[in-house]
């Protein structure tokens, strides 16, 4: 049996061509009973839309941003060259992509650049940022507006967001206490916990789970108050060198944030660098050389290029009104050491 086309819904629903392309678009200026005719035509014919060809005829594109904080964090630059691989194999799905940079520090700038965007020039937003009212109610007036919100990395469950694209961070909080304690093993000590800020979700849900393993199984080892560093290279060197200068007990440092080049540093030149287990989160030149200099432990990582590909899959789906795939989406934690770094 031949598939069914758009002239068919009209013949069975008794409309014109034009009728039935303002209904698969959503097009205001057509009847309610009419849009039920059409629409029990399409179900009783079986019409499976063809979004691709749809586009393509309508020489349509998907205008997509991306709001990314502008932070020294070699992480954020991963996510960078992830978006432009992305967009540069990616034509033949008609999607012009860029990306909004806002002050790490600066929440109304961030609210600013979100109120700039609207329906008129934008099909979607992925947002890496930190959850404030003043960013909910930025994000609510996009909603309102009919455009779709992904959260990238870090959740932004009471924004009403459409979809989060990242790990479940509080697993990945508990992979990190599972390998801590294992490594530390029964020497005890105290564990440093270092990270990016307390206010940024996916750092808030990795210590919980990291809290809830040691305490659960690692009951000897002290875990420390987080240290913020807010990203601040000079700002980690001094809360970190201090901490270890207090505190020599110290078997273990959790690096909970998205990888920091100071950190490595002053361990680099510490005396009981060999005597300190060290894990931390993202693949990144910074990591990858620690793993390599046996500095670093062990990296819970997540693949950046999944996750853009995702975001960018999730963003053109929810503008189409089409239903996402999630086994497709779900992004895998990852634990990277330095006899499997590649």
């Amino acid at each position: 049996m031949a598939r069914p086309t758009v002239n068919d819904i009209a013949e069975e629903a008794g409309v014109s061509l034009a009728t039935v392309d303002r209904v698969l678009n959503g097009r205001p200026g057509v009847r309610e009973k009419t849009v039920s005719r059409v629409q029990a035509a399409i179900e009783k014919l079986g019409y499976v839309r063809d979004v691709t060809a749809a586009n393509l005829a309508r020489q349509r594109r998907y205008r997509l941003v991306f709001v990314l904080p502008d932070v020294p964090a070699q992480f954020v630059d991963t996510l960078h060259e992830a978006i432009a691989e992305s967009v540069s194999t990616s034509v033949v799905d008609r999607t012009d992509v860029r990306i909004v940079s806002f002050p790490n520090d600066n929440p109304h700038a961030l609210v600013k650049s979100l109120r700039a965007l609207s329906a008129a020039d934008t099909d979607g937003v992925a947002i890496f940022a930190q959850e404030t009212p003043h960013v909910r109610d930025a994000i609510a007036r996009l909603k309102a507006d009919g455009v779709p919100i992904v959260a990238l990395v870090s959740d932004l469950p009471n924004t009403g967001r459409d979809h989060f694209v990242g790990i479940d961070n509080v697993a990945a909080g508990r992979t990190a206490g599972f390998l801590m304690g294992k490594f530390i093993g029964n020497t005890g000590g105290s564990v440093m916990v270092l990270v990016s800020s307390l206010q940024a979700r996916d750092n808030v849900e990795r210590r919980l789970g990291f809290d809830q393993v040691m305490a659960e199984s690692f009951p000897a080892i002290e875990v420390l108050p987080s240290i913020e560093n807010h990203d601040d290279e000079e700002t980690t060197t001094r809360l970190v060198t201090e901490m270890l200068r207090k505190r020599p007990d110290i078997t273990g440092i959790y690096s909970v944030g998205h990888g920091s080049q100071a950190l490595v540093e002053v361990l680099r030149g510490h005396e009981r660098r060999h005597a300190i287990t060290l894990i931390a989160h993202e693949l990144t030149r910074v990591t990858r050389e620690a793993l390599r200099d046996h500095l670093m432990d062990a990296v819970i990582s997540q693949n950046v290029g999944h996750i853009v590909r995702s975001a960018l899959r999730v963003l053109r789906a929810k503008s189409d009104g089409r239903d996402i795939v999630s086994s497709q989406e779900r992004i895998r934690i990852e634990i990277v050491v330095r006899e499997n770094l590649v």
